[in-house]
């Protein structure tokens, strides 16, 4: 076995973000190799909020995040089962990560896929099998196609499927296992609101060239 040094230890917890402890062990199971104790704190952090996920989550934050220039902005609540987790700073560097990320994530409408109602897929599905360029392929083959395609569209909308903006290798679904596994309570995003200025609003459409020459009285 590799012998794991302080430093290797200290390089994976500014990686990870997990404890010294968590950390020397994942690197002592996979001999020092960091891309593997990565990989292996990855699954205990999945394992740990699969655990966790039964426990009730009734405290957290509401957080906002007003993208610069003021044109978007999101309120989201995320769930945890204490407060004193909710007051913390990894908390709330959390929260805020999750807010970002719904502001930077336009077609995104619903925090999991079990949140998308059965009437929605049909219908989706309805869409896809009738496309022209399905047309002539046998039923077995349409149905796989036809069900990839809607596994994708279910995933583009879903904000815990989304490649987490700050590190592209993980979604925002194993981003928060990881924080249940480092604060050791259930969190949860419960649900969000995302608003674009304008959104919803006819706008008056005006013609420029019109409207300069009736300032200057031209015809």
């Amino acid at each position: 076995m590799a012998e794991i040094s302080a430093k290797l230890v200290k390089e994976l917890r500014d990686k990870t973000g997990v404890g010294m402890m968590k950390c020397k062990k994942a690197l002592a199971e996979s001999d020092g190799d960091m891309t593997k104790a990565i990989e292996w704190l990855r699954k205990k952090g999945a394992s740990t909020a699969d655990k966790k996920a039964g426990r009730i989550a009734a405290e957290g934050l509401v957080e906002s995040y007003i993208h610069t220039g003021g044109r978007i902005g999101v309120l989201v609540e995320v769930n945890c089962e204490t407060d004193f987790v909710a007051r913390g700073d990894e908390f709330h560097a959390l929260v805020k990560d999750i807010a970002m990320q719904i502001a930077a994530c336009p077609n995104v409408e619903y925090v999991r896929a079990s949140e998308i109602s059965e009437e929605l897929l049909a219908k989706e599905k309805e869409i896809e099998m009738g496309r022209e360029d399905l047309a002539k392929k046998p039923d077995n083959i349409k149905e796989k196609i036809v069900q990839g395609r809607i596994d994708k569209r279910v995933k583009e909308l879903c904000l815990l499927d989304q490649p987490f903006i700050k590190d592209q290798s993980i979604t925002i679904d194993e981003l928060v296992k990881k924080n249940v596994a480092k604060l050791g309570e259930n969190i949860q995003v419960r649900r969000f609101s995302r608003f674009v200025l304008g959104e919803g609003i006819e706008k008056e459409e005006k013609n420029f060239a019109d409207e300069v020459a009736a300032q200057t009285g031209q015809k």
